[in-house]
């Protein structure tokens, strides 16, 4: 574990990755783009770092040993509401979704350049910072600084991804958003599948409509949109 505190307001992400030259690799990089960094061999003791420094990303190598990328993510880094980025050789698109599925944010594939991981790391720290707003329709309200969503007094249990992909259709409630556009606007890039949307919707649905009647709405060969319950 290496610690890495380069200032107060610096971005913190936590690296879990068992190749240590990849690791100390990415983690040196990192730091001299000015962010602090703890790196990890594996998950043991993840816990204990995630609470103690707080990361805004983890950057996950999907096959470590011991707990794999996908499940540290789904247990312990998404339930405290860190961001997650994925880093596999398996570039197929089940296993894009599987890490989507998982709560993940981000898929970097291997070899990488390092530019392109801070590409990435950047464009999803900068959409984190862009929260700020409360935002109502309906029986639902968003509060995009506490990361919250209520449905009918019942708060909503969302992934990260989730719930920007929510604050995303809110801020736009009404109006239909191609697959192509919520790619764009909510993931930052064009270059998945856009299977991974319908993914996330239709999780994103299930949960909205445990506490009421439907607002997340498909509309058949153009998008989504979202609609207060008449």
């Amino acid at each position: 574990m290496s610690p890495g505190h380069p200032g107060t307001g610096a971005a913190r992400i936590l690296l879990v990755e068992d190749d240590p030259l990849i690791r100390d690799s990415v983690a040196e990089s990192l730091r001299e783009a000015g962010m602090a960094v703890e790196a990890m061999a594996d998950g043991e003791g993840i816990d204990l770092v995630l609470d103690g420094f707080r990361p805004d990303v983890a950057v996950l190598d999907v096959m470590v040993p011991g707990e794999d990328g996908l499940t540290l993510a789904r247990r312990h880094c998404v339930p405290r509401g860190v961001a997650v980025v994925f880093v596999t050789a398996r570039d197929a698109v089940p296993d894009r979704l599987a890490g989507f599925e998982a709560g993940g944010d981000d898929y970097v594939v291997k070899p990488f350049a390092v530019e392109e991981l801070l590409v990435r790391l950047r464009a999803l720290l900068r959409r984190a910072g862009n929260a700020g707003a409360v935002l109502q329709v309906g029986d639902l309200v968003v509060d995009e600084t506490a990361t919250t969503a209520v449905r009918d007094g019942h708060t909503l249990d969302l992934t990260a991804t989730e719930f920007r992909l929510l604050a995303h259709l809110v801020r736009h409630r009404g109006r239909t958003l191609s697959k192509v556009q919520l790619l764009t606007q909510v993931w930052g890039y064009e270059a998945y599948d856009p299977n991974l949307v319908e993914v996330h919707v239709s999780a994103l649905r299930r949960k909205l409509e445990a506490h009421g009647p439907r607002i997340l709405h498909t509309v058949r060969g153009l998008g989504y949109v979202l609609r207060p319950a008449p």
